[in-house]
């Protein structure tokens, strides 16, 4: 059955006009009056919804009975992404959403080949959050991950939007395996660096701040592949 992310207030019994994403959606996939598909708005849960009404440009909706289920992880894990290429970090996006992370904030490093500010900023961070709903779409997630304002690691440092145990991927001598560093199941904060990994200056700051520096193994993982294996290893097991 068709899914569609719809930020609106949904309530059984409601006639409702799609918003023009997912209208725009349904009139792709060709549907037509009495077709029966799902909708969610973050809230919790999802509602089976049928077409009454296809013009041209809106299709309306009855909004019918709600199911309470909820697929999110058991642990809430928030990434902290070095930026990494345009298609390379739309892919992390997406597959990090399919995987269950709660959160994503990609942070201008180093040794980013994407540097971004003002107005291209904004756009990208409304690009990713788009790719993370159509990723929830698909996988049959009720709950989105927010996409955080780019910044760099000293800004989220200063005012870090979430807390929890913290770890960070590093080819450092002194790091001790993610299963050891990662144990509980309370919030967690991963910090991966982009193409070229974090500065020296910039995991010395992350040590300092109480980042546990944890290895993957033997392999060098590519930027957009190590935090997909964290998020794994830690969510996949439970």
């Amino acid at each position: 059955m068709p899914r569609f992310y719809c930020p609106c207030p949904l309530s059984t019994g409601q006639l409702l006009d799609l918003p023009a994403g997912a209208a725009r959606h349904v009139q792709v996939l060709r549907l037509q009056p009495g077709g029966v598909i799902t909708l969610f708005n973050g809230e919790g849960g999802e509602y089976q919804a049928t077409v009454t009404r296809m013009g041209r440009s809106d299709v309306q909706v009855q909004v019918d009975a709600h199911d309470p289920v909820e697929r999110e992880a058991t642990r809430a894990i928030h990434l902290l992404a070095g930026i990494t290429a345009n298609e390379r970090m739309d892919w992390l996006v997406e597959k990090a959403t399919e995987l269950g992370v709660a959160s994503i904030t990609p942070i201008t490093a180093e040794r980013s080949v994407l540097k971004l500010k003002g107005e291209r900023a904004d756009k990208k961070r409304s690009h990713w959050q788009a790719v993370a709903i159509a990723a929830a779409e698909q996988c049959g997630r009720n709950r989105v991950p927010t996409i955080h304002e780019a910044c760099s690691l000293s800004e989220w440092l200063k005012t870090p939007a979430v807390q929890g145990q913290r770890c960070v991927l590093s080819l450092a001598d002194g790091t001790q395996p993610l299963a050891q560093a990662t144990q509980g199941d309370g919030p967690l904060v991963v910090l991966s660096g982009p193409e070229g990994g974090l500065s020296p200056a910039e995991e010395a700051q992350a040590l300092a701040a109480g980042f546990a520096p944890v290895t993957l193994g033997p392999r060098v993982l590519r930027a957009e592949t190590a935090p997909l294996a964290v998020l794994a290893a830690v969510l996949l097991k439970s």
